[in-house]
């Protein structure tokens, strides 16, 4: 999806298309025994990729728009919604408030939640808010779930009275899930911002070296050597030896265990060596983000 959104800027993310064509690439690669499910009248059907349902569903309490109409909502989702359509100060009020009108219509028999979520990446792409990797709108929605849920079920709740909008849903319920997603999306950048923080992450990884240093042969100058690994981006194998105030051939022998560690990365055995963030690791780098106090392997 990322790569499609790369190369054609002229892609309408809010286009039935588009978000049939993501239904598409997702479940074909789904194991056949995940395209089953079981419908309402309490039978099975299979999920056909990329195409809208045909019979009618019901999540909980809500009963989607009838299949007969969902040609309709969806061109008319389009054009609401589309953010290349909508002015700078709407277009992030309008991924929000397209999250949940999408997840309402229901255009397929199954996976509305994770295309929701991919259609809703998508849409930070197109407004130039993307996380680039540092931060998801699906981290933040997975780590608060309970309120997700809780969230989209008052946006689907009926108008409350004359004075709760003009449509046939609440707009106090829409306007209640559009600010609890801007917050929970603040709350991810706010996250990571503090856990890439170059003196909190300094003290992190100085943390895990003397870790190795307890829990395993290698000697207690691994703390200089990655410190200054972290702090200038990469080191050559000279300055690697230097630090480790070793014999080279101990220092070479050494680096290449840290390599096998994956604790540390190099293109060559010649070539400068990098931090390495192996998943056995990354825990202890980034506590909250990833499991830590997973074993060590042996030396």
């Amino acid at each position: 999806m990322e790569q499609r959104l790369r190369e054609d800027e002229t892609v309408k993310v809010c286009s039935p298309e588009f978000l049939c064509w993501l239904h598409a690439e997702f479940y074909a690669r789904m194991p056949e025994e995940f395209r089953r499910v079981k419908t309402r009248s309490g039978g099975e059907d299979w999920v056909k990729p990329g195409e809208l349902r045909e019979c009618e569903v019901e999540v909980g309490r809500h009963v989607a728009p009838a299949s007969a109409s969902l040609p309709r909502f969806m061109q008319r989702f389009s054009q609401c919604y589309e953010p290349t359509a909508l002015g700078p100060a709407q277009r992030l009020l309008g991924v929000a408030a397209a999250h949940h009108r999408l997840a309402w219509i229901h255009p397929f028999l199954d996976g509305n939640g994770r295309v929701t979520r991919l259609f809703t990446h998508a849409c930070l792409i197109r407004v130039r808010a993307e996380g680039h990797g540092l931060w998801m709108m699906s981290r933040g929605l997975a780590r608060h779930r309970d309120d997700y849920l809780a969230a989209l079920a008052s946006a689907d709740m009926p108008r409350q009275g004359d004075l709760d909008g003009r449509g046939n849903l609440s707009d106090k319920g829409l306007t209640h899930f559009c600010r609890f997603f801007l917050t929970t999306a603040i709350d991810q950048v706010e996250f990571m911002t503090r856990l890439l923080d170059l003196d909190a992450m300094q003290e992190r990884l100085l943390a895990f070296a003397d870790l190795l240093v307890f829990r395993t042969a290698a000697p207690k100058e691994t703390r200089h050597l990655l410190r200054d690994v972290f702090l200038r981006g990469e080191v050559t194998r000279g300055e690697a030896g230097r630090l480790l105030q070793m014999p080279e051939r101990t220092a070479r022998r050494h680096v290449g265990q840290l390599i096998a560690e994956g604790v540390l990365v190099s293109n060559g055995p010649a070539a400068p060596v990098r931090l390495g963030f192996p998943a056995s690791h990354v825990g202890y780098y980034f506590p909250q983000l990833y499991p830590a106090g997973v074993e060590l392997g042996k030396w």
